[in-house]
């Protein structure tokens, strides 16, 4: 039995792993790698595997660091069963569409530009048809049962807590008569955060591949929160600004409405417009609503008494022209887009267009991988280039780590803390390399040796 990691490995995106077991190929997540431009055009169109090896695919949630190059392993040939929760497969639909339809728009806007400087025209990585046509492919299969992918590997999902759909994936192998037991939490969320239920634990487990984002970093209680929204949006409507927030239209999205509506409901906030400036997160909104069975308690009990996502004055924008209107407003208003690291999508027109006037505030929710437009907004670079120019960053940027979903250092320690018993390796995956250099030596100290922080394209064999 053999693990080979293939993405995400000192990095935080592109998500992909093969095991091998019994000469066959089973790919853990096919996710998109996010970075440098040119790098990431050619690790996300040449798969470092040949498709048609696989016999399952099995993926943990939606997100497209983990499913968004999915069509490119369709159209080079994987026509076999893909695996996850009923959620993730709604989710899915959506996102692999709308990802696909990015990739067009941006390649449409940007060869307007190629063509006028004599330059080679880019195409996008796949189309929406061949988004739709590795949708077929699809099985939802509920938490918390076994289901057999080849006739020695069982799986079952567990909650991950992380976004709607999200699954730590078990795996039981069996192999020359033995029994080993493989847990993939990546991404393992993190306890109390409003909506989604609380991750599992699971403790008989022999290897784990663990997420390691926030491996040195403790966040925030997420009970400040509230108070730290409130004074950004306060300040910035005093201004007479705009708060601008990148965000991940899957989990993030909902989140943030989520503690506005509490805001304005309490009357901390002024009664300002805000625009979701998103036909993903509109269609993603709808298919929250369709999977009660991942909300917590106090979730459940709010959508009794009142619409989950009800902003009085909430304006939900799906066409272009009705988003090209929001760069002419002039009063204060908070305008969420796509995409979360600002690597694509309706995010970047508004940016461009409010990232030099100082009234402004850019407010950043999610986590942004090195490289990205994100980052570098994080960073504070004094300028940054959008669509090919070059923009001087005079905006506010106010940073907000309470709302990552990903656990932080001490969630993953007691994850693995109470995971230990007959843990016989540990396997590092998903955080920059400073990040999981530091919860390696965390892990160590609990006294568990056998942990490894692999490089991409290096093969483990158990």
């Amino acid at each position: 039995m053999k693990i080979k990691f293939l993405g995400a490995t000192k990095s935080v995106t592109g998500s992909m792993h093969i095991l091998e077991s019994n000469g066959k190929k089973i790919l853990i997540d096919c996710g998109l790698f996010q970075g440098r431009r040119e790098e990431s055009n050619q690790r996300n169109r040449n798969l470092p595997f040949e498709p048609q090896s696989i016999e399952r695919l099995v993926l943990s949630h939606a997100h497209i660091d983990h499913s968004g190059n999915i069509p490119t392993l369709v159209k080079n040939g994987y026509g076999n069963t893909i695996y996850s929760t009923f959620a993730t497969r709604d989710l899915c639909l959506v996102m692999l569409k709308d990802s696909a339809y990015l990739q067009e728009k941006d390649a449409e806007y940007l060869n307007k530009r190629n063509r006028k400087k004599k330059v080679p025209i880019i195409t996008p990585l796949y189309t929406v048809e061949e988004a739709e046509k590795s949708l077929e492919l699809f099985k939802g299969v509920g938490y918390n049962r076994f289901f057999y992918i080849t006739s020695n590997i069982r799986v079952a999902f567990y909650d991950a807590g992380h976004i709607l759909g999200s699954a730590l994936i078990f795996f039981e192998i069996l192999e020359n008569r033995k029994r080993t037991r493989l847990l993939y939490a990546v991404d393992l969320g993190r306890r109390n955060l409003p909506i989604l239920r609380d991750p599992v634990q699971v403790k008989d487990v022999d290897y784990l591949i663990l997420e390691s984002t926030y491996g040195s970093r403790v966040h925030e209680d997420f009970s400040t929160t509230k108070d730290s929204l409130a004074q950004t949006i306060n300040t910035t409507y005093r201004r007479g600004g705009k708060v601008i927030v990148p965000a991940f239209a899957l989990e993030r999205t909902q989140e943030l409405l989520y503690c506005l509506h509490l805001l304005e409901k309490d009357g901390r906030i002024p009664k300002l417009p805000v625009y979701v400036d998103s036909p993903l997160a509109v269609n993603v909104t709808e298919i929250f609503k369709l999977h009660p069975e991942c909300f917590d308690k106090e979730t459940k009990a709010i959508i009794e008494k009142d619409e989950l996502f009800g902003l009085k004055d909430i304006n939900y924008i799906t066409e272009v022209k009705d988003s090209k209107k929001l760069n002419r407003l002039e009063e204060p208003c908070i305008i969420i887009a796509g995409s979360g690291m600002c690597e694509g999508g309706r995010i970047l027109h508004h940016l461009k267009n409010t990232i030099e006037d100082s009234k402004n505030t850019i407010l950043v929710v999610g986590y942004m991988a090195g490289n990205t437009l994100g980052r570098k907004i994080v960073e504070k670079y004094p300028k940054v280039r959008i669509f090919g120019e070059e923009y001087s960053l005079k905006s506010e940027v106010v940073v907000f780590d309470t709302f990552s979903a990903h656990a932080d250092k001490n969630g993953l320690l007691r994850y693995v803390e109470q995971a230990q018993e007959n843990l016989r390796g540990i396997f590092l995956v998903h955080g920059e390399e400073k990040e999981s250099q530091a919860l390696k030596g965390s892990i160590e100290a609990l006294g568990i040796q056998n942990v490894r922080i692999p490089d991409r394209g290096e093969e483990v064999t158990l």
